[in-house]
């Protein structure tokens, strides 16, 4: 994927399938509300396409979707279990982990600074450490996750999670239906970086196939 940021360009969208059309309108979105640098953002992409932190992350997700014990051990000793996957590290020492159910979707921000769970997530985004998300997220968080293309359904509960020094936050996001014959390492593929944080959700094995389809 391609991201012409010269504005003295039309895009001839002509040429775009319809996933690079909405990338490129919440990239815009993002951009106008003072989440992303658009100078900075092919290298967020880059890193994010690559996701040599937040597969780790996915891994644990993905052992946590198939395994109860694992799950289990998550929601008692986030620290440890993770570890046991060989995740640790400088800004990943104090862990929890919070499980998204039907009634509940949680959101994580650092309303201070930017900390962040390294281990598993690797270095945080632009947005993430910017003014008005850390603000707005507390704010108004349904908003901000509208801004990110989540919609929620109105009766589901929206928690926010002030991540600090002396503790640091991993979304486990919903399993989505239709995932049920998948191993860890397909499960794992359907986590996203913003999933972890609260900004999205777990892809559906059609939607992932269909963005794999639209790269091929």
């Amino acid at each position: 994927m391609t991201h012409d940021h010269d504005h003295d360009h039309a895009d001839d969208h002509s040429e775009l399938g319809e996933m690079d059309l909405r990338v490129r309108a919440l990239e815009t979105v993002l951009t106008e509300k003072g989440y992303i640098d658009p100078a900075a953002l092919d290298v967020l992409i880059d890193t994010y396409q690559t996701r040599i932190g937040p597969r780790n992350g996915a891994r644990v997700v993905a052992r946590a979707w198939a395994d109860t014990a694992f799950r289990d051990w998550l929601l008692r000793d986030a620290t440890a279990a993770i570890a046991s996957l060989g995740y640790t590290g400088r800004q990943g020492e104090h862990m929890v982990a919070l499980f998204n159910s039907p009634e509940q979707h949680n959101l994580v921000v650092c309303t201070l600074c930017s900390c962040y769970p390294w281990p598993v997530l690797g270095l945080p985004p632009s947005w993430y450490k910017s003014a008005p998300y850390r603000a707005r997220a507390v704010r108004d968080p349904r908003g901000v996750l509208a801004d990110f293309g989540v919609t929620l359904p109105e009766g589901m509960a929206i928690r926010v999670w002030d991540s600090t020094a002396e503790v640091r936050y991993l979304v486990i996001p919903q399993r989505p239906p239709g995932s049920e014959g998948l191993d860890q390492a397909a499960l794992a593929e359907l986590v996203s970086r913003d999933s972890m944080i609260g900004t999205g959700l777990a892809s559906s094995p059609a939607g992932q196939a269909e963005m794999a389809g639209s790269a091929a």
